[in-house]
């Protein structure tokens, strides 16, 4: 549906098809040019469009040859900025991936935390709705009441928030997508779990440099760069016209074909300017060219070191993570509605609990968009 639909990623396509366009243009030769010249009024013997026999009429042909391989040089750079046009449309993908994917790594994270909250809201209820009739019987105090109401308004507003960012990435895929249905995410722990990799930096330095179409799109302007000096130098060459004529009564003879050259000499004008500006490009080109490289391995370098920190809390945060958290939450609950646990051992266990699912769901978002990031800044799907 991305790849169908997104209009943005679609008008960049359409740009591909716009400079292949221009390389048909650039081999199409210029065309010939036909001049006719009759007579209009013949003074003489008073006859308007005098031109039989004996009247007056002339016609020219011309066609400039283009000399020097300048034609050849601008099929050469329609062709790079064909190239240019492919990896710009590569660059917006990489963009446009990489936002669909976190989006859709958070819905699923956040739909997940929803249903949690959900469960535990249901469980407050029960036990708010048990302790009411027990607080109008008197054997339970009106503030333990209070106190469990303020732990699930707490929670409450706690879902709120989440359901506030589920709608805002729900909103994001679905204009990525083009779509107006409700998009939800099939991602498990396991999927997470894949991201965890051993990743070496300088391989991932040499895929970036491989890869990164915005590195290499400033790679292929210095390629132009140099074709542009290349046309420049050509075009010192002056071009050719050919010319070929015929006159019926204007020359110095009845019905006179003639045939000539016309063309420019170089004597002042050699394209001297243009040359040294070419020159001048090329030069801003190799420093853009080593810019763009510096901050490449420089982003690459960040996320990689950001990636590992992350794989080490995920790691830590799962091993302490597990099962027992659900059954204790349980035992929790069961306990408490029979009175084996205090009101304030359930409710710090309670936030506890609720605090550790919504680290457990940002960690596994960074994570995921910590993967994220190392493909986007390679250029690569490494994950």
């Amino acid at each position: 549906m991305f790849l169908k639909n997104n209009y943005n990623l679609l008008a960049s396509a359409m740009e591909i098809d716009v400079q292949k366009a221009q390389v048909i243009q650039a081999k199409l030769y210029p065309n010939p040019i036909l001049t006719a010249d009759i007579n209009a009024y013949d003074p003489e013997h008073k006859k308007p469009l005098h031109v039989d026999g004996t009247g007056q009429k002339s016609f020219q042909f011309e066609q400039l040859i283009v000399l020097g391989g300048k034609r050849m040089a601008q099929i050469e750079m329609a062709k790079t900025n064909v190239q240019i046009a492919e990896l710009e449309f590569q660059d917006l993908l990489r963009h446009l991936k990489y936002q669909l994917h976190t989006s859709m790594y958070n819905l699923s994270q956040q739909v997940l935390l929803l249903h949690k909250y959900n469960t535990q809201l249901g469980l407050l209820d029960t036990i708010l709705t048990a302790y009411d009739v027990q607080v109008k019987k008197g054997n339970i105090p009106l503030k333990d009441v209070v106190r469990l109401k303020g732990v699930y308004m707490n929670l409450n507003n706690n879902r709120a928030e989440v359901f506030k960012l589920y709608y805002d990435e729900l909103a994001r895929v679905q204009t990525i997508i083009q779509t107006s249905k409700v998009v939800m995410p099939l991602i498990t722990d396991e999927d997470i779990a894949t991201m965890v990799k051993s990743l070496n930096l300088e391989d991932l330095n040499a895929l970036a440099l491989q890869n990164r179409p915005d590195y290499l799109i400033v790679e292929q302007n210095k390629s132009l760069a140099i074709q542009y000096l290349d046309y420049q130098k050509r075009m010192a060459t002056p071009d050719m016209n050919l010319i070929t004529s015929y006159d019926q009564r204007g020359g110095a003879f009845r019905n006179q074909f003639n045939f000539g050259i016309s063309m420019p000499l170089p004597l002042w004008n050699r394209n001297q300017g243009n040359i040294r500006s070419a020159e001048y490009s090329i030069r801003q080109m190799e420093y853009q060219v080593e810019n763009m490289k510096m901050i490449l391995l420089t982003e690459v370098q960040g996320y990689f070191l950001q990636y590992k920190q992350t794989v080490l809390e995920y790691k830590k945060t799962i091993k302490l993570y597990n099962n027992d958290f659900e059954i204790t939450l349980k035992g929790m609950s069961d306990n408490f509605q029979k009175g084996n646990v205090s009101l304030i051992e359930f409710v710090d266990f309670f936030e506890g609990y609720n605090n550790s699912l919504s680290e457990i769901a940002r960690i596994k978002i960074q994570l995921a968009t910590s993967a994220e990031q190392l493909n986007l800044s390679t250029g690569k799907e490494i994950f």
